[in-house]
């Protein structure tokens, strides 16, 4: 495997065994229950993104994807099987083949990483990490598991009961241990929204999202079915209000200790959708007659681990990590996305890395992010992948980095360059 390179020299230069991105593409990310994907399958979302990226390369046999990673959390049996019917239903052969990944909240990014390290280790020539996930169908249990061993529940070590902590309360953990007013993060969740729906206004999300049909039935208050079922088209995010404001986020009650920050609008909202890139090595991008598709490429990738009980400080750790590990610097980063878990770790986040200028100045999640935009956890990664490749290319800048905190105390980020 081809040594990391390392400088904003060696990351910027070209090379025929770079891991490049052809395309990277994602559905609407709709609201769980409420939203316009509500009725939609997890595996179906992922067959209308993994049918996009064909349609988006016409020239490019399907064969040629060697494998396909899927991040998901929640699905039945890890999602694994109904995304395989997923892939063979919109035509990619059985010689291609497939599995899934769960990092949690980074499941996606996981699955880019992942197909990218199997490129650069000779493994395959071009692959597909995506996500998917539907919270309406899989979310019952709010991703705690039911029938753990019951001696990691009493387990004398006080990480292990941990990691199954509600994310909400480790988000008080992190406001109160760190100084994260509630003031503060309820004007961050505001200007996500701010920010998110000038960009949908601008059409800045129109090169990365697919539209999905799929069916719709409207219910009660009660959950009783009214009217008949319909077909719709979703074509846009619809978590994003475009009318937040900080004296309508002032109205609402702590959503996880009464004493609390954390509510349900400066948090990150359960959502539906799903999200794939496709990656190749240049040689094989240029073999293939795809060199003038060529996005940019993935650089690296570093996981980092914390305490279970302050999870969301995760990226504070992951990024630095990366960093160092490619010889970069924080100056040398064009764009920030960064996992809008919850306004406390994301302010945490911005102010242990010293980007608060950054943050103020539109170079972190310029187009809003998770609290606005919603977090499909295993859909998350690519989604985010793709809003950043797409930012890039409409911005001019080159180097950018994703990055989001992960539950039982992780954290994870990857380095991508435009081209």
């Amino acid at each position: 495997m081809a040594a990391l390179p390392r400088g904003l020299k060696a990351v910027l230069a070209k090379s025929p065994s770079d891991v490049v991105i052809i395309s990277s593409l994602r559905t609407p990310i709709c609201r769980s229950f409420k939203g316009q994907l509500r009725d939609a399958y997890p595996e179906e979302l992922l067959s209308v993104v993994l049918r996009a990226t064909l349609d988006a390369n016409p020239s490019l046999a399907p064969a040629a994807v060697e494998d396909i990673a899927v991040g998901v959390v929640l699905s039945e049996l890890g999602g694994s099987k109904a995304a395989r019917m997923a892939m063979n239903h919109v035509g990619f052969p059985s010689t291609t083949s497939l599995y899934t990944a769960n990092r949690a909240c980074a499941s996606s990014l996981q699955a880019v990483a992942l197909v990218a390290n199997q490129i650069r280790g000779d493994m395959i020539s071009a692959g597909i990490g995506a996500g998917m996930e539907s919270m309406t169908r899989n979310y019952g249990s709010r991703a705690i598991p039911t029938d753990a061993w019951p001696a990691l529940k009493e387990s004398a070590v006080k990480d292990a009961r941990d990691c199954v902590m509600p994310m909400g309360l480790t988000s008080e953990n992190v406001a109160s241990r760190y100084g994260v007013s509630r003031a503060d993060q309820d004007a961050f969740a505001v200007e996500s929204h701010r920010r998110a729906a000038a960009a949908r206004a601008a059409g800045h999300f129109a090169s990365e999202i697919v539209p999905v049909t799929t069916r719709w039935q409207e219910v009660d208050k009660q959950g009783q079915k009214v009217g008949g079922e319909t077909v719709i088209t979703a074509r846009e995010d619809d978590g994003i209000r475009a009318n937040a404001s900080i004296e309508m986020l002032a109205k609402l009650k702590p959503a996880f200790s009464p004493e609390g920050a954390s509510t349900a609008g400066n948090s990150s909202q359960v959502s539906d959708g799903a999200a794939a890139t496709l990656l190749m090595r240049r040689s094989t991008a240029t073999e293939l007659g795809l060199a003038g598709s060529i996005m940019g490429r993935f650089v690296g990738a570093a996981i980092a681990g914390c305490a279970p009980d302050e999870m969301g400080i995760g990226p504070a750790l992951a990024i630095p990590k990366l960093l160092a590990q490619l010889g970069v610097e924080t100056s040398h980063v064009d764009r920030w996305e960064l996992n809008e878990a919850f306004a406390s770790q994301a302010i945490y986040c911005v102010r242990e890395l010293g980007l608060e200028k950054e943050w103020e100045t539109g170079k972190v999640n310029p187009d809003g992010g998770a609290i606005a935009l919603g977090h499909p956890l295993g859909a998350t990664g690519a989604r985010m992948v793709s809003t950043l490749m797409h930012g890039l290319k409409r911005t001019g800048g080159e180097v950018g980095v994703v990055s989001m905190c992960i539950g039982t105390g992780m954290g994870m980020s990857g380095l991508f360059v435009r081209e």
